[in-house]
């Protein structure tokens, strides 16, 4: 596809981050109105997704390097801006927004239920255009595909910046994921307007959003990313996965204690 967009002289400009950068505004404008439903200042909204915006970037690319480190990737290749110019592994981005989200919130002194159920929505989407940025950059790919909608790329720069593989045709996994993270915003939307207790929303994220993960790896092929315990099955996507289901549960059952132990104060 397109991983570079354009050059502003020698500086060349990805369509990852650009398409990022869209993901991230209009992520935050349905962030802003689900908070200013339930009385969230939306300023503070701003102000925390600023910083998740800057704890994904580096968790991303933090978790990026250390599955390709652990792949045997050669330190001189990491260290090369064109390989720091790639997204990342957005789990760790995922990782390193929850951290973030968690000090900055209480910074912020807002509330944890309602925040969640404000912000998981918006992450979705972001996610969603994100994937966009991840088929133009060629990353994030498919295995060897000969179904109908199977795409080849072609680009010389999506090999060198991701190693995806030229002139074979493969499962536009990318989209596939778009599709999924799609999904997950618009049960989490429609769980909003029936939930019973604050924090059912942001809970249930972690829950779909790791579902979501173990059914895309199906076709990933770029298989840098890892695996653990030298299980084929457990790769790393699918190991943090099962993390996030599991945190969901956990915040599951506390949320739900919680609103009924309000209930019946």
């Amino acid at each position: 596809m397109h991983p570079i967009l354009f050059k502003l002289g020698t500086f060349p400009v990805g369509t990852y981050g650009l398409i990022l950068t869209v993901g991230f505004f209009l992520a935050l404008y349905l962030a802003q109105a689900l908070a200013k439903r339930d009385g969230i200042s939306a300023e503070a909204v701003s102000d925390l997704a600023i910083t998740l915006l800057l704890a994904g970037i580096l968790g991303a690319k933090l978790l990026m390097i250390v599955v390709d480190l652990s792949s045997g990737t050669p330190v001189r290749q990491i260290l090369d801006p064109a390989y720091l110019r790639a997204g990342g592994a957005i789990h760790g981005g995922v990782i390193g927004g929850v951290v973030a989200f968690f000090w900055r919130m209480r910074k912020l002194k807002l509330p944890l239920g309602p925040t969640l159920d404000a912000l998981t929505p918006a992450v979705a989407l972001g996610q969603a255009i994100g994937r966009l940025g991840c088929f133009s950059a060629g990353c994030c790919y498919g295995t060897e595909c000969h179904l109908p909608w199977a795409v080849t790329f072609t680009n010389p720069d999506a090999h060198w910046l991701s190693g995806t593989p030229l002139n074979l045709p493969i499962h536009p996994v990318q989209l596939y994921t778009l599709l999924a993270n799609a999904l997950v915003m618009a049960l989490l939307l429609a769980t909003r307007g029936r939930r019973r207790f604050a924090g059912q929303v942001g809970a249930l994220y972690f829950v779909l959003e790791g579902v979501g993960r173990i059914v895309t790896e199906t076709w990933r092929a770029d298989l840098d990313r890892g695996f653990l315990l030298n299980i084929p099955w457990l790769s790393t996507g699918r190991a943090t996965a099962l993390a996030f289901i599991a945190f969901g549960l956990i915040l599951w059952v506390l949320f739900r204690r919680r609103h009924a132990a309000e209930a019946a104060a």
